[in-house]
């Protein structure tokens, strides 16, 4: 269990909303639809709270003031539980690879999956992120789509993905991965998101893990 997790959820009813295509850079095909993930009947599986999108849209608009020139990619948005449980074990599946592992060993794989992918619980009380349509994971891109360099890549499961792992270099490179990542991060709490501890990528607002950075006494968004 997450310590998020222990914050109450009243659902407030904001109703699942397609993302814009046309508004975004879209990561295209969906990275878990390749892999084989399912979303279900959806046109796209791109989707968010409507309350959560205007504030990504706002975001966009922020970051489009100050650079002209580049936009928020969307990686993925909201994951039903299914989905959920597929990333869980393929990622579990990559770290392992084709070693045999003892219990200790496979332990410590599954501590490292857990470190960054919430588990795929069907408790009402304890929803992974993703699963309540009020998360979202993203980039930035030049208008040719040429990703920001951030270091890292979505997903990477390692003390890299961490939002400040280049706060203290002296290397001017990495410094600039840092800045990169200091302007996502910058535009996207303007509009009242928060991030992810252990995730640059990842933002969310009104969930449980929101409302634990923002001292809130209530999450706004459950499972879907």
């Amino acid at each position: 269990m997450k310590p998020y997790q222990s914050i109450p959820i009243i659902e407030s009813g904001d109703p699942l909303t397609a993302i814009p295509t046309d508004l975004f850079a879209i990561v295209t095909p969906h990275p878990y639809v390749a892999l084989g993930a399912v979303y279900g009947d959806r046109l796209n599986p791109y989707f968010l709270r409507e309350k959560v999108l205007q504030r990504l849209i706002a975001a966009q608009v922020c970051l489009q003031k100050v650079h002209g020139d580049l936009s928020i990619q969307i990686f993925d948005a909201y994951r039903p539980i299914a989905v959920q449980q597929f990333m869980v074990d393929y990622t579990f599946a990559e770290l392992k690879g084709d070693r045999h592992l003892t219990a200790a060993e496979t332990k410590q794989v599954w501590e490292n999956v857990y470190r960054f992918w919430a588990a795929p619980s069907d408790n009402v009380e304890t929803p992974p992120p993703h699963s309540t349509g009020a998360a979202v994971d993203i980039t930035l891109v030049q208008n040719d789509d040429q990703p920001l360099d951030m270091g890292g890549k979505i997903d990477e499961i390692g003390d890299r993905s961490h939002p400040d792992y280049y706060a203290n270099s002296p290397n001017p490179i990495e410094q600039r991965y840092h800045a990169n990542r200091l302007l996502l991060r910058s535009v996207m709490e303007k509009t009242g998101f928060v991030q992810h501890k252990n995730e640059w990528w990842h933002f969310s607002y009104g969930d449980q893990m929101w409302a634990w950075q923002k001292n809130k006494a209530i999450a706004h968004y459950g499972r879907i």
